[in-house]
């Protein structure tokens, strides 16, 4: 039995992480190779790795790093689903039967333990793997005839018109892949879902397709802020394990189960709590904080200062006395001194984020930022709940960004004020320290005092500093 992973989509939905989901590094190491690590918890070592022409090359050097397996691979040239994936594949694939994964998903080995065990004891031609859930999930979902039989698949019904409360979880084993390659070919639809067209007209012919139901973890990673159950979930797995080869400062203070990576320094009065992992080559700057349970890459800089709450960061990145909070950052980024993710807004609502031109609801009323690759900002610049920045995307000082920045773009503040003469004067200038116990304060010259009304009022009696509009005062941060 082969495992084929379907590596060649493209998540237009994770914007503005360039990242492909499976490559996303947790614990130091990409997610398909975990995902590769489960099968072969089940006992399973042959594989078929279907990617695209601008992945295949990472994906072979992951499976480099495995001994034991075998694998064997496919480029999808065009990113047009499922069925497409397995139509690239149809020379390496035989007779024998598959698992068709998406490595997209998180799961437990017992997935593969559920749907060996159903296919060994039954005669059905497929079997899928079914999850229960309490709201709406943007996937498949299962019409079931009878308890276990599958009558339809329906590719995301919308709110409020979902057939059952079973997803359809990408963990389908099929017995006669030829005779599924055969279907996929004669089926024609104007949706992304030829695969799911497929398996229902074998069904309507009289081929059995059973669903098996799982019930252990589970997470698509469908928009960017799912990184962050995947990143507990890994989160939970670590116990306190600091690298011999790491250097922590005795004034540091390390709190419950922290995972430091080796050549990380930590440096004196930072406090890292549980859970927490730390890349190796990274630095934890004097007086840092991070906290909430936070996923810190390789070679990142945590400067000064700064505090990283809850916060999945990528390699390679650098923090100036900065305040991150329920954000998630890609790689190679600088964020200059004061900048500032506000994670909540001040009527503690739900966070939306635009995603194409729709508005998604996040489920959550606690997020930053999500900001791509190679991101740059000043001093003191502020992000609102929700904001994406994308890739290449550089911020000027002092802007407070209240709307995404699309990829490879820069966001300047204009800066309003006069340049005057000084009409302050000091009746003594202190020389030295002690005299400073009896100095007089500066004050203005009655004359002085009158020119500097009187430009006061051509400038309209206030100050011409730019200050943050009146709709961003509906957001905070906490």
């Amino acid at each position: 039995m082969k495992v084929v992973f379907l590596c060649g989509g493209v998540g237009k939905r994770m914007s503005p992480l360039s990242e492909d989901k499976f490559l996303l590094k947790f614990l130091g190491r990409p997610l398909l190779e975990y995902q590769i690590e489960q099968a072969r918890k089940a006992g399973l070592n042959e594989f078929i790795l279907i990617g695209n022409p601008s992945n295949m090359e990472r994906i072979k050097a992951i499976t480099q790093n495995i001994s034991g397996g075998n694998f064997a691979f496919a480029v999808q040239e065009k990113p047009l689903g499922m069925a497409n994936a397995l139509e690239a594949a149809k020379n390496i694939l035989t007779d024998e039967p598959i698992i068709v994964i998406n490595p997209n998903d998180v799961f437990e080995s017992t997935a593969y333990v559920n749907i060996i065990e159903e296919y060994q004891r039954d005669s059905a031609t497929s079997y899928v793997l079914a999850y229960e859930v309490k709201e709406y999930f943007p996937g498949g979902y299962l019409v079931l005839s009878g308890d276990r039989d599958v009558g339809a698949i329906i590719e995301k019904p919308g709110k409020g018109n979902e057939p059952s409360n079973l997803v359809n979880m990408v963990v389908h084993l099929h017995t006669q892949p030829g005779k599924l390659l055969q279907y996929i070919a004669d089926t024609v639809t104007s949706a992304d879902d030829v695969y799911e067209q497929a398996l229902s007209k074998m069904i309507k012919e009289g081929y059995k397709v059973r669903a098996v139901r799982y019930s252990d973890f589970w997470k698509a990673i469908k928009y960017p802020w799912d990184v962050f159950s995947v990143m507990e979930h890994f989160l939970k797995q670590i116990e306190q394990n600091i690298s011999p080869k790491a250097s922590i400062s005795p004034t540091a203070v390390i709190e419950g189960d922290v995972l430091i990576e080796e050549s990380v320094k930590v440096l004196e009065n930072a406090v890292i709590k549980a859970l927490c992992y730390i890349g190796r080559n990274s630095i934890i700057g004097n007086n840092a904080l991070i906290r909430g349970g936070s996923h810190i890459g390789e070679g990142c800089v945590i400067g000064y200062g700064t505090e990283i709450k809850h916060c999945y960061i990528g390699d390679g990145c650098w923090f100036h006395k900065s305040f991150f909070g329920d954000s998630i950052v890609g790689n190679d980024c600088s964020f200059g001194a004061g900048t500032v993710t506000a994670n909540l807004r001040l009527d503690e609502r739900n966070i939306s984020v635009k995603v194409g031109k729709e508005d998604i609801d996040t489920g959550s009323n606690k997020l930053g930022a999500i900001v791509g690759d190679r991101v740059h900002t000043g001093i003191n610049v502020s992000l609102m709940p929700g904001i994406r920045v994308g890739a290449g995307g550089f911020i000027g000082p002092h802007v407070c960004l209240t709307q995404d920045l699309p990829e490879g773009k820069m966001a300047l503040g204009a800066q309003n004020y006069r340049i005057t003469d000084n009409t302050l004067s000091c009746h003594s200038e202190p020389s030295s320290l002690s005299s400073l116990r009896g100095a007089v304060p500066c004050q203005v010259r009655e004359g002085d005092r009158r020119d500097s009304l009187s430009a006061t009022k051509q400038s309209g009696g206030r100050d011409e500093i730019n200050t943050p509009s009146a709709s961003n005062d509906t957001r905070g941060e906490r």
